[in-house]
């Protein structure tokens, strides 16, 4: 390179010259209008840095927009005007972007990766902020604030460790957005809180000290930003006699729903509402009660619920029998319920709204990895993690998306090197956790779970060009879950060598002289190591898509942070339009109308058969993902499998039994439009949800000289209907 040395940046800061990113801005314009041309953007860029070093010199140091400013005039005089009219867009494309970002934070941000509905998350739940409410920190400090303080465990075990450098590396998987942790830890590492892990599992013993001590043990866990998990299992049935007051129990409905306006009045952290899990045993005598518990919308809201379903029960499915119900204070059966009636009780019932879910206990109970410390009641809210009683787990995600080349490959290296990184992490996050009760912290330390998952699943799909409802697409996830098991087994194993296995090891699955032994010796630092976790709010701030979920639309409204809406556009659907040229207006408002492409035929076909959305994949090929997800995840997956709303009650019942039958440990399906307050809805969805808003004020109104909502002329009426006579406009009293 010649004299040119150094840049200085919009943020004032002086940095090394790098011609690259001249050529490569230039060769995203080329590309716009002729293809891809890498010797046309080298010529281009040769001549501007030799422009460039006529009127730049050490002393001299040029700015990014007088680098920006020669690089249209070479193009203009080149000759390459279409190149330059893509450049010059290309470039107030960016600036629009930073100026968004600026909007949105208040100052230009040094260093990031981050979008501007990422930012707008950060500044609402994550920032930290001092005793007046103001932010005090950037999104770049709050990556190195949680990687600082996350680096500090190694000192635990080695009194020379160098932190400086494992501060840097985990800033890096941070910043670069390959790997998230759990967002306790990324809201409270390194502050006054430090209550790191997001799941909890607390017991309910059948006693009023139980039952009221467990709720405060909640109320804590939620305030530090936790999510909680109660099997209500053990609580006697309801109108069941109470010898020590000489009355009737009210049975666990009762009690949840105390629960749950507990947490309506407890804020997380103060920055997000508390979230419960649900479950009871489907030999409990007030199953039907608890399935139906939820069937208005508005009632139990802060509760996910599931019923916990045996192998007994489903072979009674199976063969139309029997089964019994069990009291849980005597043990003894109380009466008998036909398997397949309940069953349909419970298809329906998930149908209907959502609610419950479902998980198989004796399935988790297999895997449990420590049978001797106890049985597995319970999950955390969304079903992924199952925990011992006063367990808890922390999380963290790799962003899938993250891992593809350019020339469409996996980088197998690279996302080696960040497993390993990411499980030393979520190691050292049990050390630096502060826990809310000591029960907790004594069971978190000698078990040492953790869940490292992924996000991104369906982004890395698309990029690589492989159909998510394909046996291709079922192929490449047995293939990367194995690897991503395989290494996180093996970091394990390394840092039990460096820091000793997990206490109760000994007597676990993995010890082979223990009586539980399940054929696989391995010493292990971490009881469990994966979990595939949603990612709701992580994914939003890598600007992934959630877990392993397919793409839940191209063009979407998410309803956050107390019914804020964050509108959202497939990243990489408009990134392969624009390089294929397909890119309009018209088109683009075809995709916000329909959420799907599958339908637009203006789309080539290979384009339209990688962008499959949640709506366009069958029941199917949901639950084979999942299940193939699961065989190589010691935890449990989270998967929502995803309904039209004309979808059948049939149709749910065989998701379930399909569940079943793949060996999933659980699974929750969605009806779209099944609850008013949807969290992620189709712009369609919004528009229908306007006009039934209008239509309902209007056709309560015996007035027959109303005016279009939408151009204001004259509606026609007729049989419940009103139709514009200028625009079309309709609505009726039956929509």
């Amino acid at each position: 390179m010649g004299k040119l040395k150094q840049v200085k940046k919009r943020d004032e800061t002086i940095v090394p010259f790098k011609q690259e990113r001249i050529t490569n801005a230039i060769l995203k314009a080329v590309e716009a209008i002729k293809g891809q041309d890498g010797t046309l953007s080298k010529e281009l860029s040769d001549k501007v840095v030799e422009k460039l070093e006529l009127q730049f010199d050490e002393k001299n140091i040029p700015d990014v927009e007088q680098i920006q400013d020669l690089v249209e005039s070479v193009l203009m005089e080149s000759g390459q005007v279409r190149v330059a009219k893509e450049y010059i867009l290309y470039r107030y494309n960016h600036a629009r972007l930073r100026e968004e970002r600026k909007a949105v934070f208040g100052k230009p941000l040094k260093k990031s990766k981050l979008t501007v509905n990422a930012l707008k998350v950060l500044k609402e739940r994550y920032l930290l902020r001092n005793s007046q409410g103001e932010i005090i920190e950037t999104p770049d400090e709050l990556f190195m604030r949680v990687a600082r303080n996350i680096a500090k465990a190694d000192k635990l075990y080695d009194k020379k460790a160098d932190l400086k450098k494992l501060t840097g590396e985990f800033y890096d998987i941070m910043v670069n957005l390959d790997f998230l942790p759990n967002s306790p830890t990324l809201m409270n590492a390194g502050s006054e809180i430090q209550q790191l892990a997001a799941c909890f599992v607390l017991p309910i013993e059948d006693s009023m000290e139980g039952i009221f001590g467990s709720l405060r043990d909640a109320a804590i866990i939620h305030k530090s930003g936790g999510g909680t998990g109660f099997s209500f299992s053990r609580l006697r049935p309801r109108n069941s006699r109470v010898k020590s007051t000489k009355g009737v129990a009210s049975g666990p409905v009762s009690f949840m729903t105390v629960y749950n306006s507990a947490t309506e009045v407890i804020k997380q952290g103060g920055k997000r509402r508390g979230a419960n899990m649900g479950i009871l045993r489907v030999d409990h005598p007030d199953i039907l009660e608890f399935i139906n518990c939820k069937e208005k919308n508005d009632a139990i809201t802060n509760f996910n619920i599931s019923v916990g379903l045996t192998e007994e029960f489903m072979k009674a499915v199976e063969k139309d029998k029997e089964y019994s119900l069990i009291d849980p204070t005597s043990k003894e059966i109380v009466t008998k319920l036909n398997a397949t009636m309940v069953f349909d009780m419970l298809v329906s019932a998930a149908w209907r709204n959502g609610d419950p879910g479902i998980i198989f206990l004796d399935r988790i109970n297999d895997d449990n990895p420590t049978p001797v410390v106890g049985e597995i009641e319970s999950t955390n809210p969304c079903g992924e993690q199952p925990l011992l009683p006063y367990e808890a787990c922390n999380l963290g995600s790799l962003n899938l998306g993250n891992f593809v080349t350019e020339d469409k490959k996996i980088d197998w290296e690279r996302l080696k090197q960040i497993i390993h990184k990411s499980i030393h992490f979520l190691d050292n996050v049990i050390d630096v956790s502060r826990y809310p009760l000591p029960q907790i912290t004594k069971m978190v330390k000698a078990n040492r779970k953790i869940g490292l998952g992924v996000m991104g699943w369906a982004d890395m799909l698309v990029l690589l060009g492989v159909p998510y409802n394909t046996k291709k697409g079922i192929e490449l996830a047995e293939k990367v879950m194995l690897f991503i098991r395989k290494e996180a087994d093996y970091k394990s194993c390394e840092l039990a060598k460096k820091r000793g296995t997990f206490p109760n090891w000994t007597a676990s699955i993995y010890n082979k002289n223990s009586k539980y032994f399940k054929g696989q010796h391995l010493e292990l630092r971490n009881a469990t190591r994966i979990t595939i976790a949603p990612t709701g709010t992580i994914g939003m701030i890598a600007d992934a898509s959630g877990g392993i979920e397919p793409i839940f639309a191209l063009s979407y409204v998410k309803r956050v942070m107390d019914g804020k809406e964050l509108f959202y556009i497939d990243k990489n659907f408009k990134k392969i339009l624009e390089e294929q040229n397909l890119y309009s207006e018209v088109l683009m408002e075809q995709v916000v109308n329909q959420g799907s492409i599958q339908h637009i035929n203006d789309i080539p076909e290979n384009i339209r058969r990688a962008f499959v959305v949640a709506h366009d994949i069958t029941p199917e090929y949901h639950l084979r993902m999942q299940a193939t997800f699961q065989k190589y995840t010691d935890n449990a997956v989270s998967k929502t499998v995803n309904f039209s709303n004309n979808t059948t009650v049939d149709d749910v019942e065989e998701v379930f039994l399909l569940a079943y039958k793949l060996r999933c440990k659980g699974v929750t399906i969605y009806r779209d439009g099944c609850k008013e307050n949807q969290v992620m809805n189709l712009n369609m969805n919004l528009k229908k949800e306007k006009e039934k808003n209008i239509t309902d004020k209007k056709i309560s109104s015996s007035k027959k000289d109303e005016k279009c909502p939408e151009c204001t002329a004259k509606m026609k009426f007729q049989e419940g209907c009103a139709t514009c006579l200028s625009c079309g406009y309709s609505y009726c009293s039956s929509s």
